[in-house]
């Protein structure tokens, strides 16, 4: 009798399988890089509107490049939300908990770093108006004075810690740590609420830790539209670009009429988000540009924290409402360019410092 002396398949070794590597995404870089740049043109729009105080007989021309200015990047703070969303449920999905809590502090960090530096900044111009300790306090509990571009950071990183944490356990972890961190996150207005009744002060610090609906919306859908595996064919691009000038048009009308700022969560903003994630969605980067793009990408967030200070200092000085609006619209895109300059070379000036861990 012949017997086999192959393997049974049970006695077969089992093979770990073979980690894919993960795809770069240089359309994603390309994102990063407009939602950024985008932010710092309303930012700089913004103050425009501010010259004229939102009023458009103090200076027409001013109001309306200003206004028009700002709306066309509504969609700039939900794009972020988007990205984010894609990085953690599909882009670079954490493995383990304390690749997580890496992300946590590699973000923390620099916030806290540009709170307190923000607060220092405005206290050496005297322009705080509660006192420096107090703004240095409630930094720390989410408080956004005087760097209000902050506050995106503050919903930024329990959505990314909530959308890790779902991932984790989905993949049969037990993140306990982070998950009494959000539990924390969640009670953090109520208890602060309670020892305000219980002890009488009313000098406690607001808690601003924490997220809407409408942003994990924007992470979550985010996640599903930039993790499409095709790009939008060409006879459609032409429609998603008209839907996106009609939805700045749109916000352009809201802002004069109805109310200013547009919220986050309204139809434009989130139409013109849509539009714009599926118009950069899988876009080829050449070759040639790949390395800048990655530098300018990695940037990104230093020079989104630094602007402020560059649009407070150098833009506000020189704005004024007396202008018409063609030479408002010059004025606007030379600021912006400037602004553009000055904080993205400072971003890469401390990247190659070795500071970006602390500066973002």
């Amino acid at each position: 009798m012949l017997v086999s002396t192959s393997p049974s398949p049970a006695a077969a070794p089992q093979r770990e399988p073979v980690a894919q590597p993960r795809e770069h995404r240089h359309d994603v870089d390309l994102m990063r890089l407009v939602g950024s740049a985008t932010v710092i043109f309303t930012h700089t729009s913004a103050t425009l509107i501010h010259a004229t105080d939102d009023d458009r007989a103090n200076g027409p021309g001013v109001y309306w490049v200003g206004h028009i200015g700002d709306a066309m990047g509504a969609f700039a703070v939900p794009l972020f939300f988007a990205i984010a969303g894609w990085a953690v449920l599909v882009g670079a999905s954490p493995r383990d908990e304390p690749r997580i809590w890496a992300r946590i502090v590699r973000n923390s960090v620099p916030l806290f770093v540009w709170s307190l530096g923000y607060v220092a900044w405005a206290w050496l111009r005297d322009r705080n108006e509660d006192p420096t300790s107090d703004l240095a306090v409630q930094a720390f509990f989410g408080s956004i004075r005087p760097a209000y571009h902050l506050w995106f950071m503050y919903a930024y990183i329990p959505i990314m810690a909530l959308l890790a944490l779902m991932v984790l356990v989905r993949n049969g972890k037990h993140p306990w740590r982070l998950g009494l961190a959000l539990l924390g996150v969640a009670a953090g207005p109520a208890v602060l609420a309670t020892l305000a009744e219980v002890t009488g002060r009313d000098d406690l610090p607001s808690f601003g830790w924490g997220f809407g609906t409408y942003q994990m919306v924007y992470a979550v859908g985010g996640a599903l539209l930039i993790g499409l595996p095709h790009r939008v064919s060409h006879r459609y691009r032409w429609a998603l670009v008209a839907t996106l000038l009609v939805s700045m048009a749109g916000a352009v009308w809201y802002d004069t009429t109805i109310h200013y700022p547009l919220p986050n969560a309204h139809l434009f903003v989130g139409v013109a988000t849509i539009c714009v994630i599926l118009l950069l969605n899988r876009v080829r980067v050449p070759e040639r540009w790949r390395p800048r793009l990655s530098r300018l990408a990695g940037a990104a967030l230093g020079a989104y924290l630094v602007h402020v200070f560059f649009v407070e200092e150098v833009v506000v000085p020189i704005v004024s409402a007396d202008l018409s609006a063609p030479l408002a619209a010059l004025e606007l895109v030379a600021l912006v360019a400037v602004t553009l300059v000055l904080s993205y070379g400072a971003s890469m000036l401390w990247g190659r410092l070795g500071l970006r861990r602390w500066l973002g």
